[in-house]
């Protein structure tokens, strides 16, 4: 009997017939691997596979034969999967419904967006398996803690599904902690199983599946399999003013010129239509701005060829109802094309897709894998198009508005992977005070006045904490007390003061990370969505890929009621726009200087790029790492990604006087500007050189004493001196930057 056979065999009947429904002719590799590691081992499992590839049926078809072959004896959830998104927990949730009927499992899912009432049955009942998110497990932590050993009695297995979007952020360290606290709670860990399509350093990421256990981490190598891609860039310029065509005119077929010729609308998303129109389809954007705009475009489009509206929208700040409608709409046979953001990057089951497209490049290979990998399934190769839309350069442009930046990135995106399977490892923070303060607040919450070296022994052996110092954390409950976010005892204990309890006692504190006083939108009845600020009565805003008129604002209770008109516009969400890493720029530098013809760039891209090419030849870009501009101004090209670019400009402020540099400017991480009377480019790079030996790595001197760099949510509220301290050590990178430009460093960091 084979090792396949053997596992099969083992299988529940209703499992099998599970197979035999999905026309499985046998178990894949990445399930063989999860099913030998479950079956045989005590050690937590990291599973890593392509999407689409039964990740999912891989961890939980011998789980749930586990569960069926023993079952509780104590009650309690037996399975605790932990997701980032609502939406996938959803998805989640119908799958592993349909799986369990048979079995007599009970799935209860958990979030926001469920009823009390459910949540009520299993906290009276609980058993089975909990799907839950992040914030609500934050908030089971903190207001029943005296109950989780009772609805966990049973648990034998923590799920946490994309792992990848975890690893590295507060939220990811999040749960972690959680991990740590409910280990703490139960006596035990349980056993971690991690899911996730793309892990750049599957050591690192095995490492922070299994932080704080004495447990060991399988993790399965996928075999590397050839690439089967359909890919195709295409460029466009954006039409200037004169040639752009208004919303009205859209609407009403009308024209915008005196001659009464029809208005063209932009090339690049007539295109865009052309591809997707006809298929199920998703279309990505790097900003719920662009997904909103997209989306407008795409409907007036439909409206002025007289096709039907098949197109959705799908981001964070939509109502949970057109969210599911676009996921339902997904699932359907027929054609229908969703705009969206990150919220459908990860793994929710929309069936067969035939294409995705991506306006610009993403900002990682993860991102450009997951996208990707979204199309492609049940058997035919992954499809995306990549659409770039960029303004015509004007006349007297300087060299670096020549250059397209952003179909650099994207084609390097492809080669790194295609070349080296590269994926961006996680970013570890040493100092997430953020995450610090949200947690000593959440401890303390859930088990009430513990001695400050109790807390500390809590907060300091999480293992996401554990790099602070004691002294470091010393300093910030200090800064807690003295701000009354803690109080101190008569008995010296310390316990949640007034201010932290008004923190605590906000459903918002669940989350670590940003969010905003939002306004909801309604029209009628119907909820539409979120915005972070309410326009007067009259004004008009962008939602839900359509247009709203202001027709009622309620500031106490943030409502804003609205009717829909015609038209389109912009809308603007705070947020950044992520971090590229070194490894792509200096891809994008040999895509710039070398002579490879890639097949799957169209025409227009093809030449765009041929043109980009010849002007870095002509302008010795390969060469120089400055070049003068005209008169004073130089440009710096330094192909370093957003950590080491953003220690480099610093860097170079602070010796702005010593060097002779003003007017120091940049975009994105891709070159410096400045003016310079030094006329020798050559000199002014040695120059910079020298200050660079000199200096070392003096990475606190680069951040002003009247700097509050506060980024993450809970940093507002931690002493300026502690938030520079961690903006040097984990939003700076010297080692990149002293590497770049030749400086020898033994100072071990």
């Amino acid at each position: 009997m084979t090792e396949a056979d053997r596992v099969f065999t083992r299988f529940p009947s209703f499992i099998k017939e599970f197979i035999y429904q999905n026309n499985w002719e046998s178990l894949r590799e990445v399930q063989l691997a999860a099913a030998k590691a479950i079956f045989e081992t005590d050690s937590h499992l990291l599973l890593t596979s392509a999407t689409a590839s039964g990740k999912t049926e891989a961890a939980f078809f011998p789980i749930i034969t586990e569960l069926c072959e023993k079952s509780a004896e104590h009650g309690g959830a037996s399975v605790l999967y932990i997701a980032p998104l609502k939406s996938l927990i959803n998805d989640q949730f119908a799958r592993l419904s349909c799986l369990l009927e048979q079995a007599y499992i009970p799935v209860t899912h958990w979030h926001g967006d469920v009823s009390a009432s459910k949540k009520s049955a299993f906290l009276k009942d609980p058993s089975g398996i909990l799907q839950i998110t992040p914030e609500s497990f934050e908030s089971l932590l903190m207001r029943r803690n005296n109950d989780i050993p009772r609805l966990f009695a049973d648990l034998r297995y923590v799920v946490i599904d994309e792992v990848h979007a975890l690893i590295g952020t507060d939220r990811g360290n999040q749960v972690i902690c959680q991990l740590a606290r409910l280990a703490r709670l139960l006596g035990r860990h349980p056993r971690r199983i991690g899911l996730s399509a793309t892990i750049g350093d599957l050591d690192m990421a095995a490492a922070w599946l299994g932080a704080g256990t004495e447990r060991d981490v399988i993790a399965p190598r996928p075999t590397q399999k050839a690439l089967q891609w359909r890919l195709g860039f295409e460029h466009f310029y954006i039409q200037n003013s004169s040639q752009d065509t208004k919303a009205d005119d859209i609407v009403s077929g009308g024209s915008n010129d005196s001659s009464g010729a029809t208005a063209k609308l932009d090339a690049g998303y007539e295109f865009l239509y052309d591809a997707v129109s006809d298929k199920k389809a998703l279309v990505f954007s790097n900003s719920r701005e662009e997904t909103e705009y997209v989306t407008a475009t795409l409907r007036q489009i439909a409206r002025m060829r007289g096709d039907d509206d098949i197109f959705h929208i799908h981001h964070g700040n939509l109502s949970a109802s057109l969210r599911e409608g676009a996921e339902m709409a997904m699932k359907e046979e027929s054609r229908a094309v969703t705009c969206a953001t990150v919220t459908m990057e990860l793994g929710i089951d929309i069936g067969r897709l035939e294409r995705v497209a991506q306006m610009g490049a993403p900002h990682t290979v993860s991102a450009f894998l997951q996208r990707l990998g979204r199309s492609g399934r049940r058997g035919s190769p992954p499809e995306m198009i990549e659409i770039y839309r960029e303004d015509i350069p004007l006349p007297n442009d300087i060299l670096p508005h020549l250059i397209p930046w952003e179909l650099l990135r994207g084609i390097a995106l492809v080669q790194l992977y295609g070349e080296e399977r590269f994926i961006e490892p996680p970013r570890i923070k040493k100092m997430p005070l953020s995450l610090a303060f949200h947690q000593t607040l959440s401890v303390l919450a859930a088990s009430g006045e513990l001695t400050a070296k109790a807390l500390a022994e809590r907060i300091l052996t999480m293992p996401p904490l554990s790099q602070l110092s004691r002294e470091c954390y010393r300093e910030l409950l200090l800064s807690m007390v003295q701000n009354e976010y803690l109080e101190l005892t008569e008995e010296k204990g310390l316990i949640v003061g007034l201010k932290g309890e008004k923190l605590t006692d906000n459903f918002r504190f669940y989350a670590v990370f940003k969010d905003s006083e939002d306004f909801t939108v309604r029209a009628e009845s119907e909820e539409i969505g979120t915005i972070t600020s309410a326009p007067p009565v009259g004004e008009r805003f962008a939602l839900a890929g359509r247009v709203w008129e202001v027709l009622e604002t309620d500031v106490p209770r943030r409502l804003i009621y609205v009717k829909a008109v015609e038209g389109k516009m912009e809308i603007s969400w705070p947020g950044d726009s992520g971090e590229v890493h070194t490894k792509i720029l200096e891809r994008m530098r040999k895509v710039l200087f070398e002579e490879t013809v890639y097949p799957y760039l169209l025409p227009h891209a093809a030449e765009r790029l041929n043109r980009a090419r010849h002007l870095a030849e002509r302008t010795n870009m390969e060469r120089e790492m400055i070049l003068s501009t005209g008169g004073y101004t130089k440009c710096l090209f330094p192909w370093l990604g957003t950590r080491a670019f953003r220690t480099l400009k610093r860097f170079l402020a602070r010796h702005a006087s010593e060097l002779g540099l003003s007017d120091i400017a940049s975009e994105g991480c891709y070159y410096i500007t400045f003016k310079s009377q030094e006329q020798d480019c050559r000199r002014l790079l040695e120059a910079i050189k020298a200050a660079m030996a000199r200096d070392g790595l003096d990475m606190e001197a680069l951040v002003s004493s009247a700097e509050f760099p506060a980024f993450e949510k809970f940093d507002p509220y931690i002493p300026a001196p502690l938030l520079r301290r961690a903006f040097a050590v984990d939003r700076l990178c010297p080692q990149e930057m002293l590497a770049r430009f030749g400086v020898q460093c033994n100072d071990p960091f």
